[in-house]
């Protein structure tokens, strides 16, 4: 099972890396090499870029073959090879091939995504708030994560992690919205992967306390009231007999 997954993986990096994007519904639009922030994306002839704290330092042209810094300064701290790079990803595709023929060709298994949505802080109306969809047993990590309020797509105020690689080579990754509370809107997070025969929506709704009428808070504090009063009379009765109960044998003594 390692032996395919680890495949699979090499074969969605080579994928990614040597060919446009194709026409499933579920696409492969970025590689990323985690921890070290490499990125490939689509464009005219696709290229790699490199990012450090979420700051693209710079890019590879594939068809010039050749690095384009973002800042001249950014080349003076540190370079990269682009032929260097393309003789490791020939290297990486022979070393593929050989799994390959020792696997028998063995397709992995796709599994099934758990999802779970809930909010990062207790539900105010009115207050700003972030949803967060965590999404989990990813494998393989290529999937489609999108919002729905009240069954329409939401695009604003989404941000999502990488994919995040477990001890299992199964992959996680978390999607979050940030929204204002309202009891008017619902929420759904959408999740595709292979591993599913259809779509899934994982529902989210605030759960907001309805708050107590005058006449509801009114009839509390009566009924606390009482109750404590009833308390106060039922124990100073009980005072009152202990005592009265224990005082003759205090005056007993041996005849």
């Amino acid at each position: 099972m390692i032996l395919n997954r680890a495949l699979i993986l090499g074969a969605l990096a080579l994928t990614t890396m040597m060919s446009p994007s194709g026409s499933e519904d579920i696409v492969a639009d970025h590689i990323g090499i985690y921890g070290v922030n490499v990125y490939q994306t689509y464009g005219p002839s696709g290229y790699f870029t490199h990012e450090f704290d979420g700051d693209e330092e710079f890019y590879v042209d594939l068809e010039k073959r050749e690095t384009v810094w973002r800042l001249p300064e950014f080349s003076k701290f540190t370079s990269f090879d682009p032929q260097g790079a393309l003789r490791n990803i020939a290297t990486a595709k022979h070393n593929l091939e050989i799994l390959i023929q020792r696997s028998n060709s063995t397709a992995a298994t796709n599994k099934v995504p758990e999802v779970t949505v809930f909010s990062k802080s207790p539900v105010m109306l009115g207050q700003p708030n972030t949803l967060i969809c965590h999404v989990d047993n990813i494998f393989p990590p290529v999937i489609n994560i999108t919002w729905l309020r009240n069954g329409h797509s939401v695009t604003e105020g989404v941000s999502e992690t990488s994919f995040l690689i477990k001890s299992d080579y199964s992959f996680l990754k978390i999607n979050y919205l940030t929204f204002l509370a309202s009891d008017d809107d619902v929420y759904d997070c959408k999740v595709e992967h292979w591993g599913l025969d259809e779509p899934v929506l994982k529902h989210w709704e605030p759960e907001i306390p309805v708050p107590m009428s005058e006449l509801t808070e009114t009839v509390v504090c009566a009924l606390g009231l009482t109750v404590g009063l009833v308390g106060i009379v039922v124990g100073t009765v009980l005072i009152i007999r202990g005592l009265r109960s224990g005082g003759p044998s205090r005056h007993q003594g041996p005849l």
